[in-house]
Order: C-alpha cells, then sequence, then structure tokens
C-alpha cells in the first residue's frame, strides 16, 4: 500500500497518508484499504484506539483524487466516480461509527475527502497550519463525504456559509463549527502519537486553549434566505463583497442542492441519511451536473473559467436528489 502505511505499533492502529507530494489526495484503493483496516481492527484485542495522521507539513488530506472519475465520466463511464463516491461514503460512515476511539492530527490542508477522514473521528485534533474546507460546489459537486452532516450541526448559518462559500477555516474556526475538538502545537503531536501508541488511552489528549474565532462573530444572518438568490441579495445590501465573490465563481446547481441538503440533514439522525443524499447527488454528477466542466476548469485546464451549464431550478435540484432506487447504498455493508 504505497499511498497508505498501516500498521499496528503498541496497542493503537496505525494509518498514515504517504504521499505529501499529491497533498495526501484519497483515490480509490485507498478508501477500501482505510475501511478495510478498521474493519480488520474492529475486534482485536491488541487494538485500543486508531490514529489517523499524514507525511508532509502542506496537508492531512487535501481531497479526493477523482482524476479517474473525471476521465470516465469524459468517455461517458460514470460507474467508475460512482463506484468510488460509494466505498468513500462507506468508509467515512464506519469512521463516524466506530466503537473504539479514532485519533485523527489534521495538519496543512483538510478538504472535501480529507473531512471525510479527519472530520468525523471522535478526537480530531487541528494545529497552527490546518486550513479546512469543503470547496467541492467549485468542482460542481456537493459538500459530501459527510460534509453536509457536519455542515447542518454548526452553530448558526455557518453551515450555509460554508456550503455556499467554501470558506477555510483555521483551527479556532474549525473547532467553533464542529469539524474539530482540540487544538494543540505541531510540534508536540509526535510525542503524543507515542503515547497513545504506549498506553492506548486517549486521556493522554491534553487540549491547549483554541484560537479565536473569527466564525463566532461574523454576522452571517444574510445565510438564512430561503433561496441563493435571497441570500445573494441581502450579501449585495450588506456589502459582504468576500462572500459574494465566492459565491459568484461557483456552480449554481451546485450551491442550490448543497443550500438544501445542509439544511435537510439538520433533520437527519444519522450520518447515514446524509451520505445517501450525497450520493443521489454524486451518483448523477458527471452526467447531468457542473462536474466535469468545474474540474476541467479548476484541475486539468486551470483556467479557473469554468462555463456553468446546468440547471439550478428547485424542480432540477430535486431531480438531482431523487431517489436512486436500487442504487442507493446499501448500509448493511458497513460491518
Amino acid at each position: 500500500m504505497k499511498d497508505l502505511n498501516i500498521r499496528k505499533a503498541g496497542q493503537a492502529g496505525r494509518i498514515t497518508f504517504t504521499r505529501p507530494k499529491a497533498l495526501n489526495a484519497l483515490d480509490h484503493q485507498m478508501a477500501r484499504d482505510l475501511h478495510r483496516a478498521l474493519d480488520d481492527w474492529r475486534d482485536d484485542p491488541q487494538v485500543e484506539l486508531v490514529v489517523i495522521d499524514a507525511e508532509g507539513d502542506r496537508a492531512f488530506c487535501a481531497g479526493g483524487d477523482i482524476a479517474a472519475v473525471y476521465r470516465g465520466g469524459l468517455e461517458g463511464d460514470h460507474q467508475i466516480g460512482r463506484d468510488f463516491f460509494r466505498d468513500e461514503y462507506l468508509m467515512n460512515a464506519a469512521i463516524a461509527d466506530y466503537p473504539k476511539p479514532v485519533v485523527a492530527f489534521m495538519q496543512g490542508f483538510v478538504m472535501g475527502g480529507g473531512v471525510g477522514v479527519g472530520g468525523h473521528a471522535s478526537h480530531r485534533i487541528v494545529g497552527d497550519t490546518t486550513q479546512i474546507a469543503m470547496p467541492e460546489s467549485g468542482i460542481g459537486l456537493i459538500p459530501d463525504v459527510g460534509g453536509t452532516w457536519l455542515l447542518a450541526r454548526a452553530p448558526g448559518r455557518i453551515g450555509e456559509f460554508l456550503a455556499l462559500t467554501g470558506g477555510r477555516m483555521g483551527a479556532g474556526d474549525a473547532i467553533h463549527a464542529g469539524f474539530a475538538d482540540i487544538y494543540l502545537p505541531e510540534a508536540e503531536w509526535p510525542a503524543l502519537i507515542e503515547r497513545l501508541e504506549e498506553s492506548g488511552d486517549v486521556a493522554e489528549i491534553a487540549a491547549h486553549g483554541a484560537p479565536v474565532s473569527e466564525l463566532a462573530t461574523r454576522d452571517l444572518s444574510a445565510f438564512g434566505g430561503r433561496t441563493v438568490e435571497e441570500i445573494t441579495t441581502a450579501l449585495d445590501s450588506n456589502g459582504d463583497e468576500a462572500a459574494l465573490k465566492a459565491i459568484r465563481r461557483n456552480s449554481p446547481l451546485s450551491m442550490a442542492a448543497g443550500l438544501d441538503m445542509v439544511r435537510a440533514a439538520r433533520g437527519d439522525r444519522r450520518i447515514q441519511d446524509a451520505l445517501s443524499r450525497e450520493y443521489r447527488f454524486t451518483w448523477r454528477a458527471s452526467e447531468m451536473g457542473d462536474f466535469l466542466e468545474g474540474v476541467r476548469a479548476q484541475i486539468i485546464d486551470k483556467d479557473r473559467n469554468p462555463r456553468w451549464s446546468a440547471d439550478a431550478s428547485p424542480e432540477y435540484v430535486e431531480k438531482m436528489l431523487a431517489s436512486l432506487g436500487d442504487d442507493e447504498i446499501a448500509w448493511e455493508e458497513v460491518t
């Protein structure tokens, strides 16, 4: 497993991302291998807890490696993406529901697929370099990997704000928004991991005072609007050009769907409900949405000039989120 170092050390199961040159981007095989490791350790008496970390100082995991999904979609093979997203979401749910503590050390960029790994751990540690975001609407997707579940539980209108703008959170904001639990200077992480390996006891984790959260005092009342249009009108009235600039560059369909999904997830009782809803959108994204154009503009050609064309009407959003019937995720696959 060249992209993940999976092993046991003392009383800990250890999973380390090992592709720092690619910002530890998560591909399909990595998602499957990570899930398999969790299954192997579930009833292993040697493993008291699981530690997930990453090599390099630039990123814990900057997102999903979607190159194969993009190429498949261009060729009309949408099943490549559907299989990837399904297996990734099964892994996300396994982390969220794991019966043993899972401790994630999240430095640098933690975006998209990285949030799906670290954001659902039971003990989420961040440091001074941490930058957490769900920027999927910029590539024609929605905040997935359980992102709508996390956003729905953020205080006030932070969930709507982050879903529409893809805004980045440092350690203080991440803790305030519920995407992290503990601030600890990164120089102290190696020693803590050693103690966790030796003791298998999360009582070893002692937090420092968290940095101040700017989100805690920011006026986000405009994001209470019923639609993206109402929100942008309110932002324009408030003169919030920073938020408007972010919104104007994103896929209208993705934002409309993301807004509905965050609000729907506030009524969910378990993460699987949110993931199932997310899968309905991503299952259709390369065939019926703006995904291929978003990836082209942001990742392939890098011209940063996407030509969004997907319908963003309420009727089309409803179509994107309709049941998949026999293609719905079978959650009994989670063991």
